[in-house]
């Protein structure tokens, strides 16, 4: 294994929306934890992105961010081995922000393909500001404040990275005062992302009301599969169904294993057994990863300051880190906090 400082550098960060579901586990999290041995790892809580669409009412930010964390670590992210910090007590990222604000032009902004997607979308709240237009430029920020070689995205990601490197190829371009650049082109790191269903069949979110969410207890998750939409198929018992068209079929085959999907497959499609029986192996396969994540997650439960002094230490490695990159910015742009002789 390379050592610490020979390993590449991978950003990414999850926005302060309270508890975490499956969908963020399968998407991100479970991604994230398999990392940290290869990659030097800086993973944090954007609570300033949060308040991209909820600027109105921040009263929840703040708890909000503290049950990401705790979600953090129960899926398994180390302290020893990765810096998780809370985006806002590294206010170096808003200066860096705001220089990349002054070399970026709209019309990039306006290009993303998640822009006009939420525009369209979020019709409950006003997001003509430009805190949600400027959102890729804040998250260019992020991920080149610490010099990241990669980001873990999905597909529908992607457009986010090759924004970030073209703000850092347009600032090498400016600013190159030493000879030398000082942000690499940060480069898409595509991560599996298997079509996770909710429990209505579309695609697990908050906003659909459709979550498993890591927290649940044994019996909430098997009562919310009792419940879940199964192959359509199926209506009567003796009907034979297809577990590569049925959400429940979906789960099955990210979370069960081998000898499970075998009994599935057979039983299903030969209506040897019913979905009730189907739904009870996918929550035995949820709640053996579920379990061990809230035994961990407990301990942080009664004693939440521990968490937080993981989040402020991260932080402090952290800022250590933007300290030097913002010396390099200020230094290529001749912007420097030290007296240097008029020309």
């Amino acid at each position: 294994m390379p050592s610490s400082n020979q390993r590449k550098r991978v950003v990414s960060g999850a926005r302060s929306t309270g508890r975490l579901h499956l969908g963020n586990y399968v998407g991100a999290l479970r991604n994230w934890v398999s990392m940290q041995d290869q990659y030097k790892c800086f993973f944090f809580i954007a609570d300033w992105h949060a308040l991209t669409t909820d600027y109105a009412d921040t009263s929840r930010v703040k708890e909000n961010s503290i049950e990401v964390l705790l979600d953090f670590l129960a899926a398994g992210l180390d302290p020893e081995r990765s810096t998780l910090f809370i985006q806002s007590h590294v206010p170096q990222h808003a200066e860096l922000h705001l220089l990349f604000s002054m070399i970026t032009p709209l019309g990039w902004l306006e290009r993303v393909p998640t822009y006009k997607e939420q525009r369209e979308n979020i019709t409950d709240k006003d997001l003509t500001t430009y805190g949600f237009l400027g959102y890729p430029v804040l998250q260019a920020a992020d991920i080149l404040m610490y010099k990241g070689d990669f980001v873990p995205v999905g597909a529908d990601q992607v457009a986010h990275v090759e924004l970030t490197r073209e703000v850092a190829r347009r600032f090498n371009g400016f600013y190159n005062r030493r000879g030398a650049s000082v942000f690499p082109e940060a480069q898409p790191l595509l991560t599996p992302t298997p079509k996770l269903p909710g429990t209505d069949g579309r695609k697990m979110s908050k906003s659909y009301g459709n979550t498993i969410m890591l927290t649940d207890p044994e019996p909430v998750v098997r009562q919310k599969l009792k419940t879940m939409v199964t192959d359509p198929a199926r209506i009567r018992r003796t009907d034979p169904g297809n577990p590569d068209v049925c959400p429940v079929g979906d789960l099955h085959k990210i979370f069960s294993d081998s000898a499970t999907m075998a009994k599935v497959n057979e039983g299903c499609r030969s209506a040897g057994i019913g979905c009730i029986e189907c739904k009870g192996w996918a929550a035995d396969s949820l709640v053996n990863i579920l379990n061990p994540m809230q035994e961990r997650r407990k301990k942080y439960e009664e004693n939440p300051r521990l968490a937080w002094d993981i989040l402020e230490a991260g932080s402090a490695k952290a800022r250590a880190v933007a300290d030097a990159t913002m010396t390099e910015v200020r230094d290529a742009m001749g912007m420097s906090l030290d007296y240097e002789k008029p020309a």
